[in-house]
């Protein structure tokens, strides 16, 4: 089965053409990196009208790599949640269009089930149950994957996503968009020891997450030093920040896997690149006895091809959209459009 698969749902303009939720056979993303870069972050605006201008000709260069047309397209996919809603209005509205226009079933797909479903394209014997966590700017998630559309919310963050804590501590050492990538660069050489950080727990919820706590140390320590007239070492802090944060993932969902008896490990979502998140978790999962899967570096981040992967699970399992098919900000990972 053939699925054209389109994600709007931030700011990478991304369309895919997947066979047997498995198999890339075209994928391409126009990135906007360099725009939002002079803003500091996402402006959401942009991002829709970036959206508009290229999901045609992307679609057009999608088709042209694989070879094939719309009529061999056995399928529509696309992002319908979460995500900036008139970015992801952009690309369920074309994915409306082109599955009514050439009568193709349309698959409404959940931004953070196709992230898991990366991991199918990179591991093609890898089959659900297993545990995953979702790391990335928006989400921290960690979910018992029942089967390929039944999931278990078992930890989440309670305000700040690992990614968004560690995109604000490079914003305040003043590197620039992405923060995350660019703070995971410099901190290579970094002393993980020189500053002490916090690691918040949040009580009676042992596998949840709290990093607001933590980026607002990382900022007033930051603040503090420039008061007094002293500097902060960069690749120091980046180290710490970073180090502190892998910390609380890994022991929550270490804590998790062997409390619930499950022995599969699945890293999901843009955080899940860095480079010191992989290698801890080799680590931990090579110690305790867990499989650990671990997307490639290239489909960490947003793509389509992902989407493509999880949308054959979701028609076979008959979760398919009308044409009244609405776009939203936000939904659980465990409810169905």
């Amino acid at each position: 089965m053939k699925i054209l698969a389109i994600e709007t749902s931030c700011d990478e303009t991304a369309v895919a053409v997947v066979e047997d939720g498995r198999k890339i056979l075209s994928s391409v993303i126009a990135s906007q990196i360099e725009e939002h870069k002079l803003y500091g972050g996402v402006v959401p605006e942009i991002a829709s009208r970036r959206h508009v201008e290229v999901i045609s000709k992307l679609t057009k260069e999608a088709f042209r790599i694989a070879n094939l047309t719309i009529d061999d397209i056995d399928a529509v996919a696309v992002t319908a949640a979460p995500g900036l809603i008139g970015a992801l209005l952009v690309g369920v509205n074309f994915a409306k269009g082109l599955a009514m226009r050439y009568n193709k079933p349309l698959i409404p797909v959940h931004h953070l089930r196709s992230h898991v479903a990366a991991n199918y394209i990179c591991y093609p014997n890898l089959e659900p149950p297993f545990l995953s966590l979702i790391v990335s700017g928006g989400h921290t998630h960690i979910v018992s994957v029942k089967s390929y559309t039944d999931y278990e919310v078992i930890g989440c963050t309670r305000d700040d996503a690992a990614g968004e804590c560690l995109d604000k501590s490079a914003r305040t050492l003043g590197l620039s968009y992405p923060g995350g990538v660019n703070l995971d660069n410099i901190s290579k050489d970094g002393d993980p020891t020189k500053y002490k950080m916090p690691h918040p727990k949040v009580d009676g919820s042992p596998y949840d997450f709290s990093f607001s706590g933590l980026k607002t140390f990382v900022i007033n320590t930051i603040h503090n030093n420039e008061q007094k007239g002293e500097t902060v070492d960069v690749a120091d802090m980046g180290a710490a920040v970073i180090n502190a944060v892998v910390d609380c993932l890994t022991d929550n969902v270490s804590k998790a896997a062997k409390e619930l008896g499950i022995t599969k490990i699945v890293l999901s979502g843009g955080v899940s690149a860095n480079s010191v998140l992989r290698e801890r978790f080799a680590t931990l999962c090579k110690e305790e006895g867990f499989e650990l899967y671990m997307p490639e570096l290239s489909l960490c981040g947003d793509n389509a091809a992902m989407v493509g992967a999880q949308a054959f699970y979701e028609y076979k399992a008959g979760n398919l959209a009308k044409i009244d098919l609405n776009a939203r900000a936000t939904m659980p990972i465990n409810e169905e459009f």
